[in-house]
């Protein structure tokens, strides 16, 4: 409530000061000839561009150019305040002179040349760049489960007594030939053994039964 009786005196002098200046501008058009209806479309045509060109400077983004704006703001209000000052007797209106009936004459094109600039001139909305299609997800690998690594067979151990029987060589033979590294030496709890495949192998002696 507080605000709104605030805001009472403001729009009653605002209310004033638009009626007061189109009155002077339908005034000045009806003394240079503009008669009828004529007269009363000038203060319109001039209030709509300033307001226009206001609202423009008002909704004008950071970077977006304001010159043509500004620049048809000022005129509109100079047309305003001109017609104010001309109808304070600073102009005789019964008998105007030619240039007030030139401008007067000339206002329809400018304001409807300042009206198309100020709506087809305004900056169009920057789409914004498409988000970037993202890469499609990729279902992880299934780790397939490591086939087992067969472990090679336990060597078949013999004493040096055993294995020369199979080789049908002497002890002696075996021995010689496991320190000599023909064939290999096992240490064991019981003494050294060698590979029974190994010595049938060195000494071409088949597997009974093979």
């Amino acid at each position: 409530m507080r605000t709104l009786r605030r805001l009472d005196p403001l729009l009653i002098q605002a209310v004033i000061a638009a009626a007061l200046s189109f009155a002077h501008i339908h005034d000045i058009a009806e003394a240079a000839g503009q008669t009828g209806w004529k007269a009363w479309a000038y203060p319109v045509s001039v209030d709509v561009l300033l307001v226009m060109a206001w609202k423009r400077l008002r909704e004008a983004e950071e970077g977006e150019p304001t010159s043509a704006p500004r620049l048809w703001f000022w005129l509109s209000l100079a047309a305003s305040m001109s017609a104010n000052v001309a109808t304070a007797g600073v102009i005789d209106l019964e008998h105007p002179p030619a240039m007030l009936r030139v401008l007067v004459a000339a206002w329809p094109v400018l304001a409807f040349f300042g009206g198309s600039l100020l709506v087809h001139s305004r900056k169009a909305p920057t789409e914004e760049p498409p988000e970037a299609a993202g890469e499609p997800e990729t279902e992880p690998m299934e780790e397939g489960t490591p086939e087992p690594v067969a472990e090679p067979p336990a060597p078949t151990l013999a004493t040096y007594a055993e294995a020369a029987a199979i080789a049908g060589v002497t002890d002696t033979t075996i021995r010689g030939a496991a320190n000599g590294g023909r064939l290999v030496k096992y240490q064991t709890n019981e003494g050294p053994r060698v590979d029974l495949d190994q010595v049938r192998k060195v000494y071409n002696k088949r597997p009974v039964g093979a």
